[in-house]
């Protein structure tokens, strides 16, 4: 027998969100008329630097550890009465199967329990709307480049939920060839960070790494040869220090210019006045510079979120959820989506 679902998910709305798609555990409320109210985050960083990657079963095993202890810290920081929440979103996808369950599991729990529906979120819809929690929040129509984790893909946004995809990877993402390659040079993980951190260093006159797929048209994308690209490098050389560092440097530079040069590619397509990126990736100091320069002389507005909602968090999933809470169904049961495309999103 179903539980009856409160109408105060009608109207105004305030969300708990719940992102576990892969090894961060995300909790966080947004209030549709008040805005963020709080949010929390627990990295599983430590527990997957040894393994040199996630292990999908550990990440599984810490979601359910922690999903709920910081529930409690959010609506303590929010100052939330549980009795106040309208709804809860999670993240069904894409992402690890036994992530997403686990945090699927929680919150149809939650909002079965709270008598509130829920409601399952994209992964990457969350991403891009997370530049909407920012006082300068861009407006429709934009382009945005997505690099998270294992996705890579430009799309043109018209809306919440009208989504065209213009280009995406078609094998390794960008945040996948970082984490391969800093494996490769021994700097651990996640590979982001220290490939950037070691390109400091680095000579820019040492090594050329190519640009893939920019020799053609289109706005689809390849890392997978540039990693190989970086591994040969690394056979052929005598390793030391500052080779590392050159070769960090080459392959972050190609990998951040053909980001660039699909940008341009996909501005000049949608004759777009806004670019939107979202994701780990777009964290990274150097792909900030190219974007910055590339916008200012294409005339184009730049939008990112704060740096910690580059990365997965639990804000993104609340603002999405909030804005899809009235697609939300009170039937318990979920399915979890490993693969999901955008463009199967219904608008709002």
């Amino acid at each position: 027998m179903e539980k009856a679902v409160s109408k105060r998910a009608l109207g105004p709305n305030r969300v708990l969100g719940i992102e576990t798609s892969c090894d961060d555990t995300g909790v966080a409320i947004y209030d549709s008329e008040q805005g963020l109210l709080g949010h929390a985050l627990y990295s599983q960083i430590k527990t997957h630097q040894e393994f040199g990657g996630v292990v999908p079963e550990l990440a599984a095993r810490d979601h359910i550890r922690k999903v709920i202890p910081l529930v409690d810290v959010v609506l303590k920081q929010a100052n939330c009465d549980r009795k106040t929440i309208t709804g809860v979103a999670y993240t069904s996808g894409p992402g690890l199967a036994g992530a997403l369950l686990a945090g699927s599991a929680v919150a149809k729990g939650l909002a079965y329990s709270w008598g509130v529906p829920a409601i399952g979120v994209h992964h990457m819809e969350g991403h891009m709307l997370a530049p909407m929690l920012e006082e300068n929040a861009p407006e429709f129509p934009f382009v945005a480049l997505l690099v998270s984790g294992g996705h890579t893909l430009l799309a043109e946004v018209k809306g919440v939920g009208e989504y065209k995809i213009l280009g995406q990877t078609v094998d390794d993402a960008v945040g996948e060839a970082f984490d391969k390659t800093a494996k490769i040079l021994g700097l651990g993980y996640p590979g982001g960070p220290a490939i950037s951190k070691a390109a400091e260093k680095g000579d820019p006159k040492r090594f050329t790494f190519p640009r893939p797929m920019t020799d053609r048209p289109g706005m689809d994308f390849s890392y997978s040869g540039l990693k190989t690209f970086a591994l040969n490098t690394v056979e052929k050389e005598l390793i030391d220090q500052q080779t590392v560092c050159d070769i960090a440097y080459a392959f972050q530079d190609a990998a951040v210019d053909t980001l660039a040069i699909k940008c341009k590619r996909a501005i000049l397509h949608t004759n777009s006045k806004r670019l939107v990126v979202a994701g780990g990736v777009g964290a990274n100091i150097r792909l900030r510079e190219q974007l910055r320069s590339l916008t200012e002389k294409m005339r184009c507005e730049l939008y990112y979120p704060r740096i910690e909602f580059c990365t997965d968090n639990g804000a993104m999933i609340a603002y999405a959820g909030s804005q899809r809470l009235h697609q939300a169904s009170p039937d318990l049961s979920f399915q979890v989506k490993p693969r999901w495309s955008l463009e199967d999103l219904p608008p709002v």
